[in-house]
């Protein structure tokens, strides 16, 4: 298999697209009798993701952006898998930003759930326009011939023709109707479910690829920005004197103002522009700029979390509601209730943000390291006042995303750069950058509040949060949680509660947020499953029995009729496909029992803890086993249970899952942004670590065989550890920690 990135040319040629976004072709008449013979070895397109080459190769377009979650490999698997096309004859091409895919903002763990219908049509409209054109060719019915392995055969004399022979012919063929097409069982799978190395590992490992860091073109000059430390600060003047001393330094830019809203538009600063990035770098370090800081100037978070707690116990907007909570409450024998504290976190990819573009009078052509090529598009567009498809985006790989490289912001900034300047030019973030400038994980608070009746039936719950809000980014007057904040874990409960009360508000914004891997999962995961231990121990039953009990009986649970919540958003799918079921969450559990004798007496010091979560339509358990000896807290063990329906490569959901194990243990055992006077106090990874190989546990997987449509993969395993940790401290010690990290607790 072959892998390329689309740059100067497309792939297609794009005309006449219909609503599923494939290619319309003609037919033709065929004469059985003509020899096919290709007339050159131009591809032969069958639809806007395929096209077959006379050499007997398929290209196939990834629309996707690939940061090592191996969604590129996901997407060939499912189109090549209804196309019955050999793998090893598969060139992958990386597509450009463009709308006739459909949505490429690779983020929401949405690359298989979102696409997995629409791309094995891809892949079985290719094939029926092959088989057409074999059955035209030999002049028999089309339910006469059968594609398999990369032929075409004719079932009455057993003739075949390679992909290769019939491109020409294929490409003439008419779309086929949608309805018409048929799909494979899932027994008869050859592609999907297996586990197949993701395409780019040769050349990743290799360092034979291309990141947005590494890209390069004639007259290329470097930028590095020296953006004002504080959100909505300005520059009142700056003195470049000793920058343009510097060898290499080629120009000064000074930024654009920051303008509500701040979606992804340059912050103020002052670019330093080089011919290499050194340069670039000290002649940013050489700068004397004069800064007006704003209203956020006097923000400290440590304050601002402390009133959010405050904030939480005061009653605030009801979101959701169920039966009487003041009936709820009068009915119940025990009642307990907690606060508990998320800060403000970083992305941290472990490539910081890096674009290129070159703008000539009214074009543009972008190559970033981004999550979202339509994002780039759009906004580089706004910016430079030409039309979306004056810009050209290109899709390089990404050295991690979580979230940061979905914002366009610094595609938007190389666009600007080069503008003013009017040379190509690569904007590059260092890593002090990417943790003082970017767009920041929301701190937040949360108060649980429930009862529990002689029978151990929990009676009623009430639950706040406050957040401040993603929207204050696309909105500079959104204040209260956006609805699918809402939807992420807080407004969809699974457990049997006749009684709910949710409430929620917002908090004064120092930053831009933004989402991060598994967004507002993470808090409210927190909390919750945090909370039910707390209510276990509380009636003397052990967690996995209380949380068994807590489900119920096999049941939806629809949050738009159940809870009142009209605009549950069920991450973007209908309900009645990914509806919340409490029989997935106790399989869950089922096989976590399996895997862990939780009634074990363990050591001194040690305790297992677990928490089960459904994010991204998605149902992830984590069992945690901790040792404390001397004040110092290790993770030992993680047991890892995930369904989330069909796994489309079971090796790539496993990796997800390990990634995730690291990616949610950095969250609460060391993770934290703190502000301090407006400005973010972390720099870089000696004082914003993220886990280090010494502290990573033993992980073990297990992926539960379902038929259920595919979920999200990349996040949903963040969500349930920090409270599976938690809650395992507890029973190694039996006391409550209830604020991230745990670093401000124990030596980690």
């Amino acid at each position: 298999m072959n892998t390329f990135i689309l740059n100067r040319r497309d792939f297609l040629t794009l005309t006449g697209i219909s609503g599923t976004g494939l290619l319309l072709g003609c037919t033709a008449s065929i004469d059985p009798q003509t020899p096919i013979v290709p007339l050159d070895t131009t591809p032969q397109s069958l639809n806007l993701f395929v096209a077959i080459r006379p050499d007997n190769t398929v290209d196939i377009v990834n629309h996707r952006s690939e940061m090592g979650q191996g969604a590129k490999t996901g997407v060939i698997q499912m189109i090549a898998e209804e196309l019955e096309a050999d793998w090893d004859k598969i060139n992958v091409i990386q597509g450009l930003g463009n709308r006739d895919y459909g949505s490429q903002n690779t983020d929401a763990s949405s690359s298989v759930r979102k696409f997995y219908t629409k791309l094995r049509q891809v892949g079985a409209s290719a094939r029926t326009m092959l088989e057409q054109a074999a059955a035209n060719y030999w002049q028999i019915e089309l339910s006469q011939v059968k594609a398999q392995n990369h032929r075409v055969t004719n079932q009455i004399n057993g003739n075949s023709l390679s992909f290769g022979d019939l491109a020409e012919l294929a490409a003439k063929q008419a779309i086929p109707d949608a309805k018409s097409l048929t799909y494979k069982k899932t027994k008869a799978f050859k592609l999907i479910k297996q586990s197949i190395p993701i395409v780019d590992l040769q050349d990743m490992t290799s360092g034979n690829t291309t990141y947005g860091i590494d890209v390069e073109l004639p007259d290329l000059l470097i930028a590095v920005i020296a953006r004002c430390p504080v959100l909505h600060g300005k520059v009142v003047s700056f003195d470049a004197t000793a920058t343009k001393q510097i060898p290499g330094v080629v120009d000064v830019i000074q930024m654009p103002q920051t303008a509500n809203p701040v979606l992804f538009k340059p912050v103020s600063g002052v670019a330093v522009l080089a011919t290499n990035t050194w340069a670039a770098k000290k002649g940013r370090d050489a700068l004397k700029i004069k800064w007006d800081l704003g209203s956020n100037k006097n923000y400290n978070s440590d304050k601002a979390l402390n009133e959010m707690l405050d904030r939480a116990k005061q009653n605030a907007k009801i979101t959701a509601f169920k039966g009487d909570i003041k009936q709820g409450f009068s009915q119940a024998k025990t009642i307990i209730e907690a606060q508990y504290q998320v800060p403000f976190e970083a992305h941290t990819p472990m490539e910081p943000p890096a674009a290129t573009a070159y703008v000539q009078q009214d074009n543009c052509e972008i190559w970033a390291a981004t999550q979202n090529p339509q994002a780039v598009m759009k906004h580089v567009s706004a910016l430079l006042g030409i039309k979306q498809n004056q810009v050209k985006a290109n899709v390089t790989l990404l050295g991690g995303g979580f979230g940061r490289k979905a914002k366009a912001d610094f595609a938007v900034e190389a666009a600007y750069l080069s503008q003013q300047s009017a040379k190509p030019v690569k904007v590059v973030w260092t890593r002090e950058d990417d943790i003082q400038a970017g767009y920041f994980h929301a701190g937040s608070a949360q108060y649980i509040k429930a009862g529990v009746d002689n029978n151990q039936q929990i009676t009623a719950w009430l639950q706040r949060t406050v957040i401040p809000t993603i929207g204050s980014t696309f909105n500079a007057k959104a204040f209260d949680p956006q609805n699918f904040e809402l939807s992420m874990g807080f407004n969809d409960l699974p457990y049997d509660v006749q009684n709910l009360q949710s409430e929620a508000t917002g908090a004064p914004v120092p930053a831009r947020i933004g989402w991060m891997r598994s967004v507002c999962n993470i808090q409210h995961a927190f909390a919750i499953h945090s909370f039910i231990d707390e209510l276990a121990h509380a009636q003397g039953i052990a967690p996995n029995q209380f949380l068994r009990q807590a489900y119920g009986q096999d049941r939806q649970v629809n949050p738009f009729n159940d809870f009142n919540f009209k605009k549950y958003g069920n991450y973007s799918e209908k309900f009645k496909k990914h509806p919340i079921l409490t029989s997935r969450y106790k399989g869950v559990l089922d096989k976590l029992e399996h895997l862990v004798d939780f009634a074990q007496p363990l050591a001194s010091g040690q305790g297992w803890g677990l928490a089960i979560h459904r994010s991204f339509v998605s149902y992830v358990g984590v069992a945690t086993k901790v040792e404390i000896k001397n004040n110092r807290l290790r993770v030992l063990d993680c047991k890892v249970v995930v369904d989330c329906g069909i796994a489309v490569n079971p090796d790539r959901v496993k990796a997800q899952m390990e990634g995730a194990i690291a990616y949610g243990l950095t969250i609460a055992l060391q993770a934290k942004i703190d502000f301090k006077q407006g400005a973010v106090k972390q720099s870089n990874f000696h004082d914003y670590p993220p886990l280090r190989i010494n502290q990573c546990p033993k992980i073990e997987v297990v992926i539960i065989e379902s038929d259920h449509a595919p979920g999200g993969v990349g996040e949903p395993g963040v969500p349930p550890v920090a409270p599976s940790v938690t809650n395992a401290i507890f029973a190694a010690t039996g006391k409550r920690y209830r604020k991230l990290p745990l670093n401000q607790y124990f030596s980690v």
